[in-house]
């Protein structure tokens, strides 16, 4: 490329800047804020990983390992990819640092970009943010549930109500090995190309999860997991329907379920926004009780969901729901000479250190450029310094909504703003 020739992000990511980033950012902060009311904690995982981890613990026959995964080779020779998903290097950590050795459940939340190389389209990205959490160490119906609840609380505090939840139960070893037998029988049957039918070899259930017409019309007539589960995992999966509906939390039961992973047993849901066309999921998860063994840990159970954060913005604009996509400030000061600058500096920090969101007209503003600047940032209110004012210790406080002024001491601002943010200021 040449100099000076302006430059692009790559193709397939999603950005946020002013003002969308507002809005990104309170969705974000939703959910998060869901799953801390719940008891979950901030877990901080590295952006790549061995590549192992994600073979070993996603399953090198679904289409994010054998297709989508950015994996490249570092300065020392090891094989390294970009985090596709979040469940297998929480798992990692956990073993890792011995957390499962603790209380249990474990209970941890984490947010942040993840990579897949997919084909660009609405809702689906090459980099996407997802906010995750995981509940490791108990095989409980009523965690499965209070994970589906934590999601569906998130997505009703947004305001979000074109939405469905899908769930299924992807049974327990002997569910999923009686099943299998039948299921392998089936695809036996049917005409599959070299490619398919390997990763069907691998993993039949795969199959399910194929997006081309063919194969989805194979295997619409294949027997269901569903029809196969033990009693353990019948009655388990019953109990979950029970505490859902005790909650008011609507379902729809999908037979045909299998989620993109290759570590789902048990219970398995996904939320369907009907406002985005093809690319409808907002949110999914499942348990995967064999995961922490696959991974070199003890044999314990666990329970999560990743919720995308581009598809919940999409969804909230789909809907029309008004969310802030501005940046609010508390106050905006106004110097008017290189003197009142510097006093205004001392004074915008030790009302930031107060907790306010102060800015400053900075660079060489005349009195009219300052309140245009005043009037963009979106602040609450304005004050104008200038050397008359800094000399009588007196200037106007302006109520940048109604415009409404008020003349207070200088020095005193800070108890003034105290009345109007007593919970921000309190008594520091």
């Amino acid at each position: 490329m040449a100099k000076g020739q302006q430059l692009q992000a790559p193709k397939g990511v999603s950005e946020y800047f002013p003002d969308r980033s507002n809005t990104f950012e309170y969705v974000r902060d939703c959910l998060i804020e869901s799953a801390k009311n719940s008891g979950y904690q901030l877990i901080e995982l590295p952006v790549f990983e061995d590549t192992e981890l994600f073979k070993r613990g996603v399953g090198e026959s679904t289409d994010v390992v054998s297709k989508e995964m950015y994996t490249f080779e570092d300065r020392g020779g090891r094989s390294i990819t970009l985090r596709p998903e979040g469940t297998a290097g929480v798992m990692r950590s956990v073993i890792e640092h011995n957390l499962d050795r603790g209380q249990l459940p474990v209970k941890v939340w984490y947010s942040g970009q993840f990579f897949r190389a997919e084909r660009p389209q609405a809702g689906r990205y090459r980099q996407f943010y997802q906010v995750g959490i995981e509940a490791i160490g108990l095989d409980d119906p009523e965690i499965d549930v209070e994970v589906i609840a934590v999601a569906d609380r998130a997505f009703r505090a947004l305001g979000l109500k074109n939405y469905s939840l899908e769930i299924t139960s992807l049974g327990d070893k002997a569910s999923r090995d009686a099943y299998t037998k039948v299921l392998r029988e089936y695809i036996a049957k049917l005409s599959l190309d070299d490619e398919t039918a390997q990763r069907a070899a691998i993993n039949p259930l795969r199959l399910f999860d194929d997006k081309r017409e063919e194969v989805k019309a194979a295997m619409q007539a294949a027997p269901t997991l569903m029809d196969y589960l033990t009693p353990e995992s019948r009655e388990s999966f019953e109990r979950v329907k029970t505490l859902l509906t005790a909650l008011g939390i609507n379902y729809e039961v999908n037979k045909r379920m299998v989620r993109g992973l290759d570590y789902y047993t048990g219970t398995a849901f996904e939320f369907v926004h009907h406002g985005l066309g093809a690319q409808s999921g907002i949110g999914g998860g499942g348990r995967y009780d064999g995961l922490m063994a696959e991974l070199g840990g003890a044999e314990l159970s666990g329970i999560g969901f990743g919720i995308g954060v581009d598809r919940c913005v999409l969804a909230c604009e789909s809907e029309g729901i008004s969310l802030p996509s501005t940046f609010t400030l508390d106050l905006f000061i106004v110097p008017m000479s290189i003197q009142t600058k510097a006093q205004s500096l001392l004074l915008a920090e030790r009302l930031r250190e107060s907790g306010l969101k102060v800015d400053i007209a900075y660079g060489d503003r005349s009195l009219k450029g300052g309140m245009k600047a005043a009037d963009k940032s979106g602040a609450r209110f304005s004050i104008v310094i200038g050397e008359d004012e800094l000399a009588s210790d007196l200037a106007t406080l302006k109520n940048m909504k109604t415009g409404d002024g008020s003349s207070i001491k200088i020095s005193t601002l800070h108890e003034k703003l105290r009345d109007y943010f007593p919970e921000t200021i309190g008594d520091r």
